[in-house]
């Protein structure tokens, strides 16, 4: 025997009966120890016990308060699809936005120190989620204005659900999901289906190919739709986090989880997503997917599921349950499933009615009757009922506005967010004055609203055609807030915030403003000087404004600046018609809406009061000379200095280019070269030394045969028809693009030179841009110029360089009216835009009026006070409107000399209508003050001498921007447009009628929070 064997034997010998019944014992020990464990762990697999145990304790301890203020413990979720379409990931971003834009959280929720913990930890917050959510938009008082949801239909609770849907529901995904034998159940983790989901992806690691079933529950299903990242489970760690977040959130409420798994069958049928469709959106929950799928009715179909099975019942009840189980089943993969004509969602669904059957799920009559259906799939989803855009427009704008502030991408977003929005509208007033507008749309109601009469609507006039609009705003608590917006156009279109309307003489308002500016200006400059400073000073022979005010300063009495500035409205103009105003790049002539003041020389006040254009053409034509010169100085430095005169006409040259090559780009940009072609010749006079130009310029390097064809083409059924070959080689060698520069290419074609330029371009590039064409042309442009440089030119040059300048003066002007809320970058160069050539919108003049009415100070216009986001979730966060400080905009000299002038409108001129003011129902009355405007926008049509040879009304308007009492202020437009304005010569004094008809609908509304003292005491008036 061998020493090693030997040994082994020796130490075998040693080992005593005692220590082998040791041994013996420890692995007693250790088998019912595995033993106890394994029982242990298999009834806590059934019965939940220890989990129900501690996580309910720790539930007792996760939860939320609101408190005052910004919130140091709250913590904003991932991208779930849920968190994204409610708006709670976004909260961070809105947050920032609404700071910006003067809004501050003045509540916000705080996460428990357990809450907070699970957040840390990567788990999805537990708390009482909500199946239903959306924006609500409140008027003032706490009304609805309008209301979304989403998802639309849902199940209030279990006990709504039918029976057979739960049954089948929780056969195909969780059959244990309400065994009342397991009250303490986890609801988030089916042991059995979770160990064959392991066994399975094991076995996927051998073979890729193999099926791989899931083992999800109701509850984890809830958390991948609701919180993963994209809705599903993208890793082992990601179903680990859906498992503990779902466990958690089952034990909130206390061991017994009965009520919590009956509450998930609601929150999954609520909320399992279901593809979308075109026109609907998103599709979530087994009711709106019913509805878009299947075009059923909510109630109707739950109704017939309820109902007892019989012969009468069956084939409704098998319909109705088959389509249910097919949205089911399609959860799975709804976008494959959910499409017209596709076999598989009727073939899975009916093997799933087989099972059903098999199992007693279902009776044998009802699959066999189900069986025997087939699904369609709707073809047209349900629209939605119409809605009126006049119920609407307020609210329209509300959310656009929304939109704006919180940088949602679009309104259906919006509408899908967890939101409580209160706006500044009074909804009471809004509908008071909405059915007062759509009232007048009859002969009867614009009748008894004392619309028909002189300088209003005639008899035989159509009311309904004419579309009113009216915004009213309220200064309170540092801001303008919007308390009524609304019109009468059943259309998109808003009058008050969209398009850019002529709305006649409230520019004077905007002008008048203007001109006391430059006044206050001058007199800073110098108001203080000595009569001999004041001598001394040589103004531009151009500039009366700085004229007048150095006169004035050398010989009035009183220099301060509110006696200047009332003495700048007593300057008196000529209304006569019977001059050319050169403005605007070309003669002009102006009327008067009176022709009895043709004769009259007016004050501004006289003038501002009754309306009259010709003043106010003066005034803006010494408005423009004054800005000429204070932005170029004299005349002479920009007309006698060669190297400004070449600047100037430089930039005349490229800006005029730059316009025709534009209009040159839209004509034939997207044509064929034969349709653009085509398209050139058709203005040609045809003529083969014309046509010929233009075909070597548009193709120069086309063969000849090409151009043989195209010469023959245009001269056919011309004198020049029988044109010889000899004749066309003779033209096709004459007029090649080497022959002729761009300009004598165009003067013997009679066409613009760019214009063949642009031709011939595009026909070689046909998917160049404006700018790749603006920039290609920059040498063609120059050159078709070139003749404006030449000395003989010189009268011609210097008209340029006046057009130039005086394009100067206007971009100063359009800026001064911008800082003033004027809503378009620039100003029509003309004087005609001191009597509303230049457009405005009705929204924009209220906040003119408000800031004159604020003695000069800017507020922000405000139609949102409050936002309310998540509420009732550990996000939930208000916000309030905070007025930002005064600007002062206007000086309060200026202001009240405006003021002034507005009264005097509505006391003695074109809004004497109103002078009796409004009268409330104690009997005070509050003054009206504002600015009339009667709007004619025309389209005309000019031929060559500028001969008139068209000219059509394109639109109308009647405006009244007025202000009421001490703290509103808004306008009212009348509006009609073509073909339909034709008919109507109605003037602003239909305005001024309409408010004064409004008057009964104001009153609750103005007569809130009146003061004794800021009125005029009235007898009670009958309006």
């Amino acid at each position: 025997m061998s020493r090693p064997l030997q040994e082994k034997t020796t130490r075998a010998s040693r080992i005593t009966p005692a220590r082998r019944w040791v041994a013996w014992l420890l692995a007693l020990v250790c088998v019912l120890i595995c033993a106890v464990a394994a029982r242990m762990t298999q009834i806590e697999m059934q019965s939940s016990l220890r989990q129900a145990r501690y996580l309910s304790e720790l539930g007792r301890e996760i939860g939320f308060t609101l408190g005052e203020g910004p919130s140091a413990s709250i913590r904003y979720p991932a991208a779930g699809p849920y968190d994204l379409r409610l708006g709670y990931a976004s909260l961070p971003s809105f947050e920032e936005r609404l700071t910006t834009r003067g809004f501050a959280v003045t509540a916000q929720a705080r996460g428990s120190a357990a809450m907070l913990s699970m957040a840390d930890r990567g788990l999805f917050l537990p708390y009482e989620e909500k199946d239903r959510a959306g924006l609500a938009l409140l008027d003032a008082r706490g009304t609805q204005l309008y209301g979304a949801s989403s998802p639309g239909l849902v199940y209030d609770d279990f006990e709504s659900i039918p029976p057979v849907i739960v049954s089948a529901l929780l056969f195909i995904e969780d059959r244990n999901l309400l065994d009342e034998h397991e009250p303490n159940r986890n609801p988030a983790i089916d042991w059995g289906r979770f160990g064959r989901a392991l066994f399975d992806q094991g076995v996927r690691v051998f073979d890729k190919r193999a099926p791989q079933p899931g083992g999800s529950t109701l509850a984890t299903q809830i958390e991948k739709f609701r919180h993963s990242s994209g809705g599903r489970t993208a890793s082992p760690m990601e179903k680990l986090r859906q498992i503990a977040s779902a466990s958690v959130r089952a034990y909130l409420d206390g061991p017994q989880t009965m009520p919590a798994r009956r509450q998930l069958v609601v929150r999954y049928l609520n909320s399992v997503p279901l593809a979308a469709r075109p026109g609907i959106g998103e599709i979530n929950g087994l009711p709106d997917g019913m509805a878009a799928w299947y075009g059923r009715d909510f109630g109707e179909y739950n109704r017939i599921l309820n109902e007892p099975l019989s012969a009468e019942t069956l084939d409704a009840q098998a319909l109705a349950f088959k389509q249910a189980l097919s949205l089911m089943i399609a959860q799975r993969a709804p976008s494959r499933f959910l499409r017209a004509g596709s076999p598989e969602l009727e073939r899975l669904t009916d093997s799933y009615l087989r099972l059903l059957g098999a199992n007693g799920i279902i009776a044998p009559a009802l699959r066999d009757r189900a069986l025997a259906v087939p699904l369609a799939l709707n073809p047209t989803p349900q629209r939605r009922e119409a809605v009126s855009f006049v119920a609407r427009k307020g609210v329209t704008a509300l959310r656009s506005n929304l939109l704006a502030t919180l940088g949602v991408p679009s309104l259906y977003d919006l509408d899908r967010l967890d939101l409580s929005v209160t706006a500044t509208l009074d909804n009471v007033v809004q509908q008071a004055v909405s059915d007062r507008l759509a009232s007048v749309a009859t002969r009867d109601g614009a009748r008894d609203a004392g619309l028909i009469g002189y300088h209003m609507l005639r008899p035989q006039d159509d009311p309904s055609r004419i579309s009113y609009s009216f915004t009213l705003m309220e200064r309170k608590g540092g801001a303008n807030l919007v308390r009524v917006q609304t019109d009468s156009l059943n259309e998109p279109f808003d009058i008050s915030r969209s398009g850019r309307l002529n709305l006649g003489s409230t520019a004077k308002l905007r002008t008048i403003i203007t001109y006391l500016q430059i006044g206050a200006a001058l007199h800073a400059r110098y108001g203080a000087m000595s009569l001999a400073q004041l001598r001394a000073v040589t103004p531009d022979r151009q500039d009366a404004l700085t004229r007048w005010a150095l006169d004035y300063l050398a010989t009035a009495p009183d220099r301060s600046l509110p006696a200047m500035l009332n003495a700048a409205v007593q300057r008196k103009y000529s209304a006569s018609p019977g001059e050319t105003f050169y403005t605007g790049g070309g003669a002009q002539t102006f009327t008067n809406f009176e022709a009895t003041d043709n004769a009259r020389v007016l004050t501004l006040e006289r003038a501002f009061q009754h309306s009259v254009n010709l003043v106010f053409v003066r005034l803006m034509r010494d408005i423009v000379h004054y800005e000429t010169v204070r932005v170029a100085g004299p005349s002479s430095d920009w007309l006698d200095d060669p190297a400004v005169r070449h600047a100037y006409l430089t930039r005349f040259a490229d800006a005029e280019s730059r316009v025709y090559m534009s209009r040159f780009y839209g004509k034939y940009r997207l044509k064929t070269p034969d349709e653009a072609l085509a398209l050139l010749l058709r203005d040609v006079r045809k003529s083969p030394p014309k046509l010929a130009t233009v075909l070597r310029s548009v193709a120069p390097d086309a063969p000849r045969a090409w151009f043989d064809t195209r010469m023959r083409a245009a001269l056919r059924g011309t004198p020049s028809a029988s044109i010889t070959d000899q004749d066309l080689a003779k033209l096709y060698a004459k007029y090649g693009i080497d022959k002729f520069n761009l300009n004598d290419r165009g003067y013997i074609a009679s066409v613009h030179p760019l214009e063949l330029w642009t031709a011939n371009y595009l026909r070689g590039h046909p998917l160049a841009t404006l700018n790749d064409v603006q920039e290609a042309s920059r040498e063609a442009r120059v050159a078709v110029y070139s003749w404006l440089f030449k000395t003989r030119y010189h009268a011609t040059q210097d008209r340029r360089i006046r057009r130039m300048v005086e394009l100067q003066a206007y971009a100063e002007i359009a800026k001064a009216w911008r800082a003033l809320g004027y809503p378009f970058a620039s100003v029509t160069p003309s004087y005609a835009a001191a009597i509303g050539a230049s457009g405005d919108r009705p929204e924009a003049l209220a906040q003119l009026i408000g800031i004159v009415q604020n003695e000069g100070r800017g507020l922000a216009m405000q139609r949102i006070s409050a936002l309310e986001f998540a509420k009732d979730t550990p996000y939930e966060t208000h916000f309030v409107h905070v007025s930002p400080p005064q600007k002062s905009l206007v000086i309060p000299e200026i202001a009240a000399v405006v003021q002034r002038l507005l009264r005097d409108v509505v006391e003695g001129g074109t809004a004497q209508r109103l002078a009796d003011g409004i009268v409330l129902p104690d009997g005070r009355t509050l003054d009206v003050s504002g600015k009339t405007g009667t709007g004619d926008q025309r389209f005309n049509v000019y031929a060559r001498g500028r001969r008139l040879i068209e000219s059509r009304k394109v639109n109308r308007t009647a405006t009244f921007v007025f202000a009421i009492g001490e703290r509103y202020f808004g306008t009212l437009t009348a509006y009609v447009r073509e073909p339909y304005a034709a008919r109507y010569d109605f003037t602003s004094a239909l305005a001024v009628q309409m408010l004064k008809s409004l008057g009964p609908a104001l009153q609750p509304l103005l007569a809130e929070g009146q003061t004794p003292g800021t009125e005029r005491d009235a007898e009670p008036k009958i309006r």
